[in-house]
Parts: structure tokens; C-alpha cells; sequence
């Protein structure tokens, strides 16, 4: 059971949570883990939109059945109710989610209420993330900037793996390069880095990025997809990587699903090195 942050410097678009939502469809579908992802945002449907329609808020859109539980559309909200009256435990959690794959991927969604109460609810993710981790295979969590600092420091912390998010542009590689040296925890192996809406024509490939940070492990990458992101428009993620199963090596979008399934392979990897 492991807990695996998806972290940027809040600064500029990385590509953070759509590379999430790649890697926990993929990972659902190619692996035996129960998985819960957990967007930590406010008011931010960029994981939502990937997965249901959000006109269709009381119906889910799973692609193996139906949750009708009631209590499934309060979220984070009714979860940090529960747990407020002492009830909570790590099995109560799967009610208050969005079923995606059932007993494979389920999503905690983004908080949509009162931004008042999105302020006293947000110091409750850290205890919600650990109580998650006692239940499920992997926690995937989209840390956002919009946390306080000692919350996402107590998440990041806690976490089994940091999957820390940059952009294609010197500028973000250079500004992460001086956070890490500020923070250790960004330079140890706890750390994985994932460079989203990747060009492999760009002058900073793979192959540059790791040479120009030092970095030892072959950066992990997110390519740039036209498919996948208008599926990310359109609620068809998990049906989109159910039909790139089919392709083969001389599809153009090969190199996008190859380069998801390196990125989840590391992340396997990184956990069981780690443990």
C-alpha cells in the first residue's frame, strides 16, 4: 500500500493532473491494484472532466456498473463529515467516491461547495490520504497549490513517492533544480521526474534534461496526444486506453502509450526499490 504525490511548484501548467489521469487509467487497466485517486483542488474539474460528465453529477459513469450511493455526490465534504463524529474508517471511503473501473479505480472529486468550507476542509486531507492508504493498493493524490503549506508538506512527507511535474522549458527545469537544492526531499530517490505535454523533437529531450539536471534515472515523460486530449474534453479517458490497447507499433499514437506505460513501470518500480 503506497501513497504517491503528484507535485509541481504551482507556478506554471505542467500538464499535472491530466498525466495523472493517464497514469491511473493505465494502471487500472494493466495492473491488479485498487486504486484511489484524490484531487485535492478547489472548484478544479480538470480530473473530473476526464471521467464523467459533469451535467450527469448523479449518475456515474463507470464503465463497470453504477455507484448509486447517495452519499457518493458530498465527496471530500461527506467524508470530513464522518470522520468529524469519530465514524470514519478506510472502508467507509469507497462510498464517497466516483467508480471508474469497479474494485480497480475510483476517484475522490475535486470540492465544489463553499470556498469557507473548502478552507476548514482542506486540512483534512492528510489524515483522509493516510486512512486511504490502509485500504487501497495506491493512493494517487493531485497535490494543489491551494493547500497550505504544512498540509502539502505533511502530504509530501507521508508520501511513498513524489511525482514531481515540470514543463519542456528551461526556465521550469531550471526553477525546479533550485527548489531541490532548498528542499532534500526533492533530491532523493523518494522523488520521480515526469516532464508533461512532451515533444520528442524539442532540443530538450530526454536525453538533454537528464544529462543537464545530473539525473541518473531517465526522466520519466507525458508526450503531448491529440486523442488523449480531447478525450480529457470529453469524459472518454478510460475508453480511449481500452482501444490504444489494440494498436500496434506503426500507429502514431504508439509512442504515447509507450511512453505511459515507461512512466507507470517507474513508478512500480521506484515503490517496490524504495521499500
Amino acid at each position: 500500500m503506497s501513497i504517491v504525490t503528484f507535485w509541481n511548484n504551482g507556478k506554471e501548467q505542467t500538464g499535472k493532473t491530466l498525466s495523472l489521469a493517464a497514469i491511473c487509467t493505465h494502471l487500472a487497466i494493466e495492473h491488479n491494484y485498487r486504486i484511489l485517486v484524490i484531487s485535492t483542488g478547489y472548484q478544479d474539474e480538470n480530473l473530473d472532466n476526464c471521467f464523467w460528465e459533469q451535467k450527469k453529477v448523479k449518475k456515474n459513469l463507470g464503465l463497470f456498473g453504477p455507484n448509486t450511493n447517495i452519499a457518493m455526490q458530498e465527496g471530500i465534504a461527506g467524508l470530513v463529515k464522518i470522520m468529524k463524529s469519530n465514524k470514519l474508517s478506510p472502508d467507509i471511503i469507497t462510498n464517497y467516491t466516483k467508480i471508474i473501473f469497479k474494485d480497480r479505480l475510483e476517484i475522490l472529486p475535486t470540492f465544489k461547495g463553499n470556498p469557507n468550507e473548502y478552507n476548514d476542509i482542506r486540512r483534512y486531507y492528510p489524515e483522509i490520504i493516510n486512512l486511504a492508504n490502509n485500504y487501497y493498493d495506491l493512493v494517487l493524490v493531485d497535490l494543489d497549490k491551494q493547500l497550505q503549506d504544512d498540509v502539502a508538506e505533511n502530504i509530501l512527507t507521508n508520501s511513498n513517492l513524489i511525482v514531481a511535474n515540470l514543463s519542456q522549458r528551461l526556465t521550469s527545469i531550471n526553477t525546479f533544480m533550485e527548489i531541490r537544492e532548498e528542499q532534500p526531499m526533492l533530491k532523493s530517490k523518494k522523488t520521480l521526474l515526469l516532464i508533461g505535454r512532451y515533444d520528442k523533437f524539442s532540443k530538450y529531450n530526454v536525453k538533454n534534461i537528464s544529462r543537464y539536471m545530473g539525473e541518473r534515472n531517465k526522466v520519466s515523460t507525458l508526450p503531448y496526444n491529440t486523442l488523449f486530449f480531447e478525450a480529457c474534453e470529453e469524459a472518454k479517458v478510460p475508453d480511449l486506453f481500452l482501444r490504444l490497447k489494440k494498436i500496434g507499433e506503426d500507429d502514431r499514437n504508439s509512442f504515447f502509450l509507450q511512453e505511459v506505460k515507461r512512466t507507470v513501470d517507474n513508478i512500480i518500480y521506484r515503490l517496490e526499490d524504495l521499500r
